[in-house]
């Protein structure tokens, strides 16, 4: 037996390549079942998507305090992940906040909402010292 034999093809040859289906149905001008509910999972991550980018802009830009979001935790940053907000800042790279999470004993990849009260005090503590110090 050969070694080309054993190798399955990449996709199978009976099956037909997926198409464009639209949402419309052009019979009947409906639309298609369960498109509705596509429709309002991609309008809710767009809006989630647009809310979150306009809270990192103004972190960035200094008119949202980050420590004020890690303690009040709004909607839009409730699934963010640790290092995705504390990045937002202006000077802020994954480095630095890699460095800062670990410090606090947390995993960048923790999300926002996931945070208990007492961790929410300990980062908003290491932020607040690592902040103090590079202003002096």
């Amino acid at each position: 037996m050969s070694a080309a034999s054993t190798i399955a093809p990449a996709r199978p040859l009976s099956m037909p390549h997926r198409r464009f289906e639209p949402a419309i149905d052009p019979r009947t001008e409906e639309p298609r079942r369960g498109t509705s509910q596509c429709m309002q999972a991609l309008a809710r991550a767009n809006q989630v998507r647009l809310a979150r980018a306009a809270l990192k802009r103004d972190i960035s830009a200094g008119r949202r305090s980050i420590t004020d979001v890690i303690l009040d935790s709004p909607w839009e940053a409730d699934s963010m992940s640790l290092s995705e907000l504390l990045c937002s800042q202006r000077r802020w790279g994954r480095a630095r906040s890699r460095k800062l999470l670990s410090s606090a004993g947390l995993n960048e990849g923790k999300r926002l909402g996931t945070l208990t009260e007492r961790q929410r005090r300990i980062l908003v503590a290491a932020l607040e010292a690592k902040l103090a110090s590079r202003v002096v």
